[in-house]
């Protein structure tokens, strides 16, 4: 039943596929966000915030979301950006990608560790890949792919292990997602690579394929190019995103890039696997084990 109403959720787009006029500014006073936050710890899932609330709404309650947040996740670490293709944001309602910080604990765990399946109140499992800010120049770098590898100094395989929040997944929409922090909890991080800052390198992460598997069935397998045409483009539009919100990044951020596949349901008893092939010479890939 819940992964049909997940699927339901991800699949059913917004009446009229596009995004509603924004209401007058709303921002959910500091004890309704204190309320919320304290659910999602005690794995409790939320009730939705409704169709009226506005993206600038949502940024103020992401805002005050986060602080309570850290208290048990620890301190953020870096940016989750979701959204990362046209489909999805037409299904949530919006024009663009999502950004909200992520914590200490969402890369804490490591490839081939066990996890409790029911770590969030709204429990999915995604494939996703992290890259991690070598220095501020990054900020500067633009578009260019090989002037943005020359700013990064991993690459990261990474399982994300989400939070959907809420309990009527149907009422999911961009600015919801974006109050509940684009839903950044727990994640496994693999092992490092090393970025080049070489044409080729930036070749072969768009033309890479992801492949995101159970020790069952494969769920789903992607291009490199699901992310926004090219993982690093989701680079320049975090920059401006962060630009706009009066920060920017800065050395030793970490970045999840995106979603190769959708949100699905956590399952205990499985063992979740991602395989990157086609960067390195061999395939590298991250794994999980859910309990």
């Amino acid at each position: 039943m819940r992964r049909a109403l997940i699927a339901a959720a991800l699949l059913v787009p917004l009446a009229g596929g596009a995004e509603a006029a924004p209401a007058a500014l709303t921002c959910p006073d500091d004890a309704a966000m204190q309320a919320l936050a304290a659910s999602l710890l005690a794995k409790a899932p939320v009730e939705a915030f409704g169709r009226s609330l506005s993206l600038e709404d949502a940024l103020c309650a992401q805002r005050k979301l986060v602080p309570a947040m850290e208290k048990q996740l620890g301190p953020t670490v870096g940016w989750k950006v979701g959204l990362t293709n046209e489909a999805a944001q037409k299904r949530f309602g919006v024009a663009h990608p999502l950004a909200g910080p992520i914590y200490q604990a969402t890369v804490r765990a490591h490839s081939g560790d066990t996890l409790p399946a029911d770590f969030a109140a709204v429990p999915v499992a995604e494939a996703d890949l992290i890259v991690r800010v070598k220095d501020e120049g990054i900020n500067q770098a633009g578009d260019d792919h090989v002037a943005i590898l020359k700013h990064l100094d991993q690459v990261i395989p990474f399982i994300e292990l989400p939070d959907l929040a809420l309990s009527d997944l149907k009422q999911m929409d961009g600015p919801n997602l974006l109050a509940i922090g684009v839903g950044a909890r727990l994640g496994v991080v693999g092992e490092p690579i090393a970025p080049e800052a070489t044409e080729d390198f930036a070749k072969r992460l768009g033309s890479m394929t992801v492949r995101f598997a159970t020790d069952q069935k494969e769920l789903a397998t992607a291009p490199g190019t699901a992310l926004l045409g090219h993982p690093l483009n989701v680079i320049p539009w975090l920059v401006k995103e962060l630009k706009a919100r009066g920060t920017a990044l800065k050395a030793g951020d970490l970045i999840s890039l995106g979603g190769f596949s959708p949100a699905l349901p956590a399952e205990a008893g499985r063992t979740y696997t991602v395989t990157y092939t086609g960067l390195l010479e061999k395939p590298a890939s991250v794994s999980v084990t859910l309990r």
